[in-house]
């Protein structure tokens, strides 16, 4: 016989999401709410298996009361308040965000971003060809992972993953200042050089493809990269007893890289170099 474990009963709170009456367990964000409701609100740098950095306000909302905007993804819901994800406030602030970034670094990569600029009528090419621009190229310096900042948002994800919430290798930090900011290892050494133990969980939570598979990059590159042809298939890991669950990317054939699911009670998305990495066995035919 097998049980579930229900948890402590949380009391529902009762707040209006533009005007429409809605209830969120206590403990929930306003995002968490605006979810549950249906109602989309952009976010970038939120990550359902981090904690909030509220670091890039795409996300923010209207709440009655409140002088600034807020952002969604770390505000808790509150009884009785007044949420609005659509005033010309709030469009015009995610409008100037995504103006922002999508003129200093390339978002070609990053899901949905296209539709967002095009619904908020943001015009990234308007502050001109001097815009200041991260144009760096793509750090290949291993075989399992490509480094990008070009298209880096300084989201923190990949730090946190890294870091105290889950890795604890705190192989990567930022490092500079300002518009010199920069996802970087100690040193600003060569990855190989690094406490980097190649997880890969820095990859899993990445929002805009600054980090990703070597074999992703090389056939992105090679144009042959093609997600509308890709398979996706859950299975469990067969290197050790944990029983991390693995999601194979599939195309052609070829497992092109490997994910885990975030909802799932052991990896919550997070897995070892060998389950997200070692899966070149499986397709070797010689």
């Amino acid at each position: 016989m097998t049980t579930t474990a229900l948890g402590i009963p949380r009391r529902l709170l009762e707040f209006t999401i533009d005007g429409e009456p809605v209830r969120a367990p206590e403990g929930s964000t306003i995002l968490d709410a605006c979810r549950a409701a249906g109602t989309d609100v952009p976010t970038l740098c939120e990550g359902d298996t981090l904690r909030p950095r509220n670091a890039c306000r795409v996300c923010v909302v209207e709440v009655e009361g409140s002088r600034t905007l807020v952002p969604a993804c770390s505000r808790k819901a509150e009884g009785g308040m007044e949420v609005r994800t659509g005033t010309e406030r709030v469009r015009h602030s995610r409008k100037i965000v995504l103006e922002l970034l999508a003129s200093s670094v390339d978002l070609s990569t990053t899901p949905r971003v296209r539709e967002w600029i095009k619904e908020y009528g943001a015009e990234p090419g308007r502050f001109g060809a001097d815009a200041g621009r991260v144009n760096e190229a793509p750090r290949v310096d291993n075989d399992l992972y490509v480094r990008d900042s070009g298209k880096c948002i300084l989201c923190y994800k990949c730090v946190d993953a890294c870091g105290d919430q889950w890795q604890n290798s705190f192989a990567i930090s930022v490092a500079g200042r300002g518009f010199d900011a920069r996802i970087a290892v100690e040193h600003d050494a060569p990855l190989t050089e690094s406490a980097c133990v190649y997880c890969g969980n820095c990859i899993e939570v990445c929002p805009t493809g600054a980090l990703s598979f070597k074999s992703e990059f090389d056939m992105r590159a090679a144009g042959t990269w093609d997600e509308d042809r890709q398979t996706e298939t859950t299975t469990v890991c067969a290197y050790c007893g944990v029983g991390c669950n693995l999601t194979l990317h599939v195309q052609d054939n070829e497992i092109v890289k490997v994910t885990s699911p975030h909802d799932n009670p052991v990896t919550h998305g997070n897995l070892c170099i060998k389950g997200r990495f070692g899966y070149q066995h499986v397709q070797n035919r010689n």
